[in-house]
Parts: C-alpha cells; structure tokens; sequence
C-alpha cells in the first residue's frame, strides 16, 4: 500500500509541474515576456525530474540508481531559470 501511495505522489507532482510548463510556455506565446521562456523551461525540466524520481523509486530495480542523474536535471533546470532572472529581467 506504501508503495502505491510513493508512485501516486510522484506521478501527481510531475503532472503538476508539467501543467505549469505548459502554462507558463502558453503565456510566453502570446506576451513574448521572456521570464514566462525561462520559467517555463524550468518547471518542465523540473517534471523531468519529477518523471526520473517516479522511474527511480518505483520502477527500475534497485540496482539502478538514478540520484545523480536527477539531481543534474534538477540542477541545470534551477540554472536556468536563475539565468533568466539576472541577465533577462526587466
């Protein structure tokens, strides 16, 4: 029963964080406000992460460890969007 609820959670906070990529990227089309870009590129690398923490704890054996790999994406997506708030904000 454990086990079930972990996968649900990490299914539910990559749909989450997708949702808001999508949304984000949507407001980006039609304002062309270059935050929204970043933004959205980074929620949508965060529910990559999300998807690789579902694969991670729930899928693949244990013999599989992807920790760095989601900690990479995690990481990079942070970047981004810290990048995007220095050098493209108005």
């Amino acid at each position: 029963m454990n086990a079930v609820m972990d996968a649900t959670i990490y299914l539910l906070g990559t749909f989450v964080a997708l949702a808001c990529g999508v949304l984000l990227a949507r407001g980006y089309r039609r304002s062309r406000f270059r935050l929204l870009l970043w933004s959205s590129v980074c929620f949508l690398g965060l529910a990559l992460s999300s998807a690789l923490a579902f694969l991670d704890l729930s899928v693949l054996p244990t013999a599989i460890d992807l920790h760095l790999l989601r900690r990479g994406v995690t990481a990079v997506s942070i970047l981004i969007l810290l990048y995007g708030l220095i050098w493209d904000s108005e």
